[in-house]
């Protein structure tokens, strides 16, 4: 062990939560600090008698480390091959991306593949990153190297998209780019046997959100013969998979011309020109106001309403406020899908708001089924702030 690295020492008694192998320590569990850390640092940690706790990256802000290992062991290449190693195997014990029909899917996921603070994609053969702390954005290198032990040639390209991703404080002039290799944008790639035009130059988070892979999937069930509304729309992913599946007429709204744009490629890619679907550019908030017709199948996947709790009983209230209006107006008889990705907000709180809605409607309405994220997007056991995604579907009488 690095004898000269920065030592943390915990408050008596708090170290429990680290005995339950939680990945974090907020800033006010610490008691001193022996030596002089800087942002993203790798540090040692003791609790208040002195003996060893965890080792990790070290940040400036509430959360003041992301633990790596709970262990005295030595993180060197050979331990980032194995962590990114254990992640792909899980997935291919669960044969996601073991065939053509699905190429993208989320490699690493922070916590849940219990390395906090990093993203990872695989969009066909290209690896798109995204470092959340400092620590982990100094370690790209080796977990590129990683990514090229456990992959080979398939990977072509490995894309840093961190700058978006960095704490607002970190003093680092991160410039988006290419780590390894030069993939070319926009990638065709594969969901469920559909075509999506990837763009991770461009494009949100790292091109697509690969979160609502299955969700898709269940609106592609529910599709066959009804109007469907997609609001929030972005690249048009719930819109595709609801033509699949059958919709006589699919409607998406996005307040950005260039998702409606993409989204109505992503449509032509897999359908031609000769399908009903318009894309509209609006304000998603104020165009459920008055939808002027009438819809059988209804997405709300606005973006996080809430990305801390100081602004949580506002987001609440947006929740009831949109969810209400929805159902107001949806068809006798129609269906429902409803998100929240928001952290700060529970399932409970998420299910309250849809609740209130439905009672704010004065319509009867029934809960189908309760959504999450999917399996490559696990939730560490120990970490149930890493369940960000909830959703409901709900048939509305």
């Amino acid at each position: 062990m690095n004898q000269n690295r920065v030592k943390f020492f915990l408050k008596k008694d708090k170290e429990e939560s680290l005995k339950r192998f939680h990945p974090w320590i907020f800033s006010g569990a610490i008691s001193k600090v022996e030596g002089e850390p800087i942002e993203g640092d790798m540090v040692d940690v003791y609790n208040h008698s002195g003996e060893y706790v965890a080792q990790g990256h070290c940040q400036i802000g509430s959360i003041s480390i992301r633990v790596l290992s709970f262990k005295q062991e030595v993180i060197d290449q050979q331990w980032w091959n194995n962590r990114v190693l254990a992640a792909y195997q899980m997935r291919q014990s669960l044969s996601i991306g073991t065939d053509d029909s699905t190429n993208a899917y989320r490699l690493i996921h922070g916590e849940g593949d219990l390395l906090p603070g990093l993203i990872v994609d695989i969009y066909a053969s290209n690896a798109v990153i995204q470092a959340h702390s400092v620590g982990m954005y100094l370690e790209k290198e080796k977990i590129c190297e990683a990514i090229k032990s456990v992959y080979g040639d398939i990977i072509i390209s490995i894309y840093d998209k961190s700058s978006s991703t960095l704490p607002f404080n970190a003093d680092i002039a991160a410039i988006d780019g290419y780590v390894y290799g030069s993939g070319v944008t926009p990638t065709v790639v594969y969901e469920n046997g559909l075509k999506f035009n990837i763009d991770w130059n461009k494009g949100q988070k790292t091109g697509f959100f690969l979160d609502q892979r299955d969700n898709r999937a269940l609106v592609q069930h529910y599709s066959k013969g009804k109007k469907v509304l997609n609001t929030f729309c972005y690249t048009g992913g719930f819109s595709v998979y609801a033509i699949a599946g059958g919709a006589t007429e699919v409607d998406s709204v996005d307040s950005s011309a260039r998702a409606v744009e993409l989204c109505d490629e992503n449509i032509k890619l897999n359908f031609g020109d000769d399908v009903a679907h318009t894309g509209i550019v609006a304000d998603a908030l104020d165009h459920i106001k008055d939808l002027g017709k009438t819809y059988d199948l209804i997405i709300l996947d606005p973006p996080a309403f809430a990305k801390h709790r100081k602004v949580l009983p506002n987001a609440l209230k947006g929740y009831r406020r949109i969810n209400a209006q929805a159902i107001r107006q949806i068809a006798k008889g129609g269906i429902l899908f409803t998100f929240s990705c928001s952290q700060a907000v529970s399932k409970d709180q998420f299910r309250n708001s849809v609740f209130s809605a439905a009672a704010m409607a004065n319509r009867n309405v029934k809960i189908l089924h309760q959504l999450t994220q999917p399996a490559d997007h696990p939730v560490n056991i120990y970490h149930p702030e890493g369940e960000y995604l909830k959703g409901l579907v709900v048939y509305v009488e």
